[in-house]
């Protein structure tokens, strides 16, 4: 099955956007990933910050879902998958800052599952980043020899 024009244009947008980020956050995380503890425990203690954070990503995730309603395809599930999970992270910094403190202390205790993670994340930036940024492929229209499309018919 084939989606709109509409649908591929805008998984593409949202794709050369969070492919990208997707790859540099990653990257710069794992850089600095003897950092993170302290830089978590910075955010842990200034709860407005926490707060502001998660306000702020809600916000990301909730115009995200609200411009790409799309499920149709790899590409648009991916992109409509993220928005979800990002309006949802958001919320629960917001509701829960502690519990996600927490989560966020242990992950980067369990360092190798840490790792893998977002590497994981790092191919699906990849990826996205190669579907919004290749060039589309245009399907090529069989062409019907012998047919003269601009004679006028024969009364």
């Amino acid at each position: 099955m084939h989606s709109s024009p509409q649908a591929t244009n805008t998984t593409r947008m949202f794709a050369r956007v969070l492919g990208p980020f997707l790859v540099l956050v990653i990257v710069v995380a794992l850089g600095r990933f003897s950092d993170l503890r302290t830089l978590l425990s910075q955010v842990d203690s200034n709860p407005f910050v926490m707060w502001v954070g998660g306000a702020f990503t809600l916000l990301t995730g909730l115009v995200a879902i609200a411009l790409h309603p799309y499920w149709r395809g790899a590409a648009a599930i991916t992109v409509s998958v993220l928005a979800w999970a990002t309006a949802l992270k958001g919320l629960l910094l917001m509701a829960f800052p502690d519990a996600s403190t927490s989560f966020a202390t242990s992950a980067i205790d369990a360092a190798p599952v840490a790792v893998v993670s977002y590497v994981l994340v790092g191919l699906i930036g990849v990826y996205l980043t190669y579907v919004g940024w290749a060039p589309v492929r245009r399907r090529s229209t069989p062409r019907v020899v012998g047919v003269t499309p601009f004679l006028h018919r024969a009364a």
